[in-house]
């Protein structure tokens, strides 16, 4: 069984037109970094942006300029190459607070998330301050195996209820071969919650939400308690949809295909324990299915594009700021690794179930120029939009030139 939208809109080669308004360009932010793969605001401090660098580098970008000195260096602690290295950044959003978590894939190839400080936030962090999170209870690993080196996930976001989100893909190879997007007792292509809000000296450094779907074994099947929800190849980029700008809370999760389908994946506010089919879907196809899915039903995403498109696909966000103009308001921005290509759709939402559709599909690449591989996007306390380009640019999106105003008083001078 497969629980179906009312459509699965596809990516076609006849794109179709929506009423926004024209033309979106871009701005280099700052530049001359090396494999940006996040760009991350400073919830405290508006001037501030973090870019994650790949090699293991966090970097600090103030009003435009990157700073000398780097947020924290764990190059010697990352292994690097491929799909290895410092993939993600996520900070607590209540203000005030001095801690940070990261994920990276440790020396041996295993991911590592770890808590951090800085000091009354500071532009430089406390690297003997770090933390890994331990897995399973106090006697639990401090990394998660991963049996492949491609296929780590990597991403972090803190979702509109305080909790830590922690993408995770399936362990890598190809069509994960041990099943393990499926198997409940694997972290591994997942998405995970946990509640971070323990005090410093907590043995694991994070407790389980009682609300996890999976936390009381009233779920569909028995799991571990820190999945969220299941059945992930290799989610690239999730985000929320701002409830503080006006969005729905919505976790939006763009999820890397296999060989044929890239996908984007909806899921309501709140809304955990969903089974989004890998390695038995695709995309809205079959795939893999000589064993059976964890639990059904299967939900399909709300959209997808084949490989005639793009290769790679890079999850955004749900635009909610102001300069794009309000026609762009509550469209999702997404872009492909691998074309370099980006598109917004619209989301129409269901009042009653909360649940959305897509429409209205517009291809951006042209206005916004060439952007190289787009490794992911990010936004600022305004809702605007960026994105980091794997060349070594953060770029901002701009709305269209405003014409000067008309003059006025003119007078014929004899």
């Amino acid at each position: 069984m497969r629980c179906r939208s009312p459509f699965v809109f596809a990516l076609v080669a006849c794109l179709l037109v929506a009423d926004v308004d024209a033309q979106l360009r871009t701005r280099t932010h700052a530049a001359g970094f090396t494999n940006p793969i996040a760009f991350v605001q400073d919830p405290a401090d508006r001037r501030i942006q973090f870019v994650v660098q790949q090699d293991g580098h966090i970097r600090v970008v103030r009003n435009g300029e990157v700073l000398p000195a780097d947020f924290l260096d764990l190059s010697a602690a990352t292994l690097t190459g491929g799909e290895r290295g410092l993939l993600g950044l996520a900070f607590p959003p209540q203000i005030g607070s001095d801690r940070f978590f990261v994920n990276f894939t440790d020396r041996s190839g295993d991911t590592v998330v770890a808590r951090f400080r800085r000091p009354s936030s500071a532009v430089v962090a406390d690297p003997a301050s770090r933390f890994d999170l331990r897995w399973g209870g106090p006697g639990g690993p401090a990394s998660i195996a991963q049996p492949f080196s491609n296929h780590n996930g990597g991403h972090l976001a803190f979702g509109p209820d305080g909790y830590l989100y922690i993408g995770l893909g399936d362990g890598g190879s190809a069509n994960d071969p041990d099943h393990r997007a499926q198997n409940r007792l694997d972290l591994l292509g997942k998405m995970l919650r946990i509640d971070v809000g323990v005090a410093n000296d907590h043995p694991t450094g994070y407790q389980i939400p009682g609300d996890n779907p999976f936390a009381s074994g009233a779920g569909p099947v028995v799991a571990l308690p820190e999945i969220w929800s299941f059945g992930l190849r290799n989610p690239w980029r999730y985000s929320f949809d701002n409830p503080a700008l006006g969005g729905t809370g919505a976790l939006i999760i763009g999820d890397v295909g296999q060989s044929r389908f890239e996908e984007i994946d909806y899921e309501p506010r709140g809304r955990g324990g969903r089974n989004y089919g890998w390695r038995n879907r695709e995309g809205a196809h079959d795939n893999v299915t000589s064993l059976p899915p964890a639990y059904q039903p299967l939900v399909d995403p709300i959209f997808e594009y084949g490989r005639s498109s793009g290769q790679s696909v890079t999850g955004g966000f749900v635009y909610r700021g102001r300069a794009l103009g309000a026609s762009h308001v509550g469209r999702y921005f997404f872009g492909d690794f691998g074309s370099g290509r980006v598109w917004s759709i619209g989301l129409d939402i269901n009042a009653t179930t909360g649940e959305a559709t897509a429409s209205s599909l517009v291809e951006h690449t042209a206005e916004l120029g060439d952007l190289g591989n787009i490794s992911s996007f990010g936004t600022d306390l305004d809702g605007e939009l960026y994105i980091v380009s794997y060349s070594g640019r953060i770029l901002k999106i701009l709305g269209p030139r405003t014409a000067p105003p008309a003059p006025a008083g003119l007078r014929i001078v004899r």
